[in-house]
């Protein structure tokens, strides 16, 4: 076993993934800030990539921004991710705790979070023709946040192979379930919103007639 300061400790995960998330485990290492820092970088790094990619390469209308499906997009998916794998590996005796599991997922996204600033900044120096090695830069990225993520869930939850890959197939499906949801109970809270303003609007129209 290894000794490693907080940020020691997410390299280890990161470069070494296998015995990484099992020593963060059992050594019961791992910092929920540091956790939450990167979900913000990931947030951030998502902004970075509408707004600032090369003109080029950027298929995006920059002039209107909209925060709200970045926010989605990173935010919201990250911890409804934590919230659905948590709730599906409780069911499947998982022994990840619910921190565990934010920690272990925060620190997966730590390539993609990295390919992305990094192909962000070099769409601003390349032309068209050389798409290819920010395609590549941006999908390696992502490519080795897969590896950490599986062998992260793989290890907070003890599980085999097959197991580690159907809970995870499981926890896109309840994600789902649950954004589904959350729609569903946002537009009901919106029409009882819309019901209650239009009564009161008419109260007060008949008080002052």
């Amino acid at each position: 076993m290894y000794e490693f300061t907080t940020m020691g400790w997410l390299r280890h995960a990161i470069f070494h993934p296998i015995e990484g998330f099992e020593d963060l485990r059992w050594k019961k290492q791992g910092s929920l800030k540091v956790a939450f820092g990167i979900v913000v970088l990931l947030f951030i790094a998502l902004v970075a990539r509408r707004q600032l990619t090369g003109f080029a390469f950027n298929g995006s209308y920059t002039k209107i921004f909209n925060v709200v499906p970045l926010l989605v997009n990173s935010v919201v998916y990250f911890f409804t991710w934590v919230i659905a794998n948590w709730s599906v590996c409780t069911l499947l005796d998982g022994e990840g705790r619910l921190k565990q599991i934010c920690i272990n997922s925060a620190y997966s996204l730590v390539p993609f979070i990295v390919g992305t600033f990094l192909a962000t900044l070099i769409s601003n120096v390349m032309v068209l023709d050389e798409a290819i090695w920010v395609n590549a830069v941006y999908y390696l990225g992502i490519g080795w946040s897969v590896i950490l993520m599986f062998q992260a869930m793989k290890a907070v939850h003890q599980y085999t192979v097959p197991k580690t890959i159907f809970s995870i197939l499981l926890t896109l499906i309840v994600m789902l379930l649950i954004l589904f949801l959350a729609i569903l109970l946002l537009s009901l809270f919106q029409q009882v919103y819309v019901f209650i303003y239009s009564i009161y609007t008419e109260i007060s129209y008949r008080i002052r007639g």
